[in-house]
């Protein structure tokens, strides 16, 4: 398989299957819930260029391990702490692409570069991309799948951005929200923090197929050996034809627009905080999100679906 050169991965794994056909990159912070630090995104972005330079690899899976395939952007773990901070352990990307600046440009440029404009550059990989996904997927974690051509998920599965009811924020960096939820439900979903289930995720058309959790990985791999099988030139135009049929249906612009509405909701935040925190709080109406209250499903005829908190996600 292509190799860029890259050092030894301390956030994600990458398994080579069927004689380099397909590759399966797993988030591999199982402990923090697969939350995406800023190492974690670098070495994904450089797994899946490497993916996407083997003419090998005719489909690349998207997977976590642990409970859960992502809980979103790391919103305070030691690790993120010591990346961002200067430092012998900062990473290097908070020195460029924006992170020398100051104010709202530094916070539009870093976020341009590691929140928005990779997912796009995934959503355009030219090889067919599955999430394999698991648990709660949270805000960044809808990112992470939507940016793949198709998505698998265990019946365990829930979706849900709580970064409105949460951060006080209009959505994550990439809002693919209307167009995989559909517009009303995603003004729910976000007024509200409250989530959907796989089998809900699949009558919308947003999910594939749904397998039981024991047997996620070995049925995800047979639907990509399935894919794999089509010639490429077939695969990848198919994929052309559906993204670029998006495109002109205004997605890559409702994209550009709504990064730049997601950096004024941070503004005003920045402006309004004394410790000038680029998100809401306390005083603001917004619950800490350490201790806010557990995302509960939406259902059609509560306001709020009532839930033991055994039944209830983890916060």
């Amino acid at each position: 398989m292509y190799d860029s050169g890259m050092p030894d991965r301390k956030f994600i794994t990458v398994e080579t299957l069927d004689e380099g056909r397909i590759v399966r990159i797993q988030l591999n912070r199982p402990k923090a819930r697969n939350a995406q630090n800023r190492g974690l995104l670098v070495e994904l972005d450089e797994a899946f260029r490497d993916a996407e330079a083997d003419d090998q690899v005719r489909v690349v899976i998207l997977a976590g391990t642990g409970p859960m395939f992502s809980s979103g952007h790391d919103m305070g773990s030691s690790v993120a702490m010591s990346e961002r901070e200067p430092g012998p352990d900062q990473h290097p990307t908070y020195q460029i692409d924006g992170g020398t600046r100051v104010g709202a440009e530094r916070q539009m440029l870093q976020e341009w570069h590691y929140f928005f404009q990779n997912t796009r550059r995934w959503r355009d990989l030219r090889k067919i991309t599955i999430a394999q996904v698991q648990g709660d997927v949270y805000a960044a974690g809808l990112m992470l799948m939507w940016s793949c051509d198709l998505i698998v998920g265990a019946d365990n599965a829930r979706f849900a951005d709580v970064v409105g009811t949460r951060l006080g924020m209009c959505g994550v960096e990439y809002f693919a929200h209307p167009w995989e939820f559909g517009p009303r439900k995603t003004k729910e979903l976000m007024l509200t923090g409250d989530c959907i289930d796989v089998h809900e995720a699949h009558a919308l058309g947003m999910v594939s197929k749904v397998f039981s959790l024991e047997e996620l990985p070995d049925r995800t791999l047979e639907f990509a050996r399935r894919i794999a099988q089509l010639p490429t030139m077939t695969a990848l135009l198919i994929k052309e034809s559906v993204n670029q049929t998006l495109d002109n249906m205004g997605f890559s612009n409702a994209l550009n627009a709504c990064f730049t509405l997601h950096q004024l909701n941070h503004s005003h935040w920045i402006g309004v905080n004394d410790d000038k925190q680029p998100r809401g709080k306390e005083d603001s109406g917004i619950p800490n999100w350490r201790t806010a209250p557990p995302v509960v499903p939406a259902v059609k005829d509560q306001v709020r679906a009532d839930v033991t908190p055994t039944d209830a996600s983890v916060r």
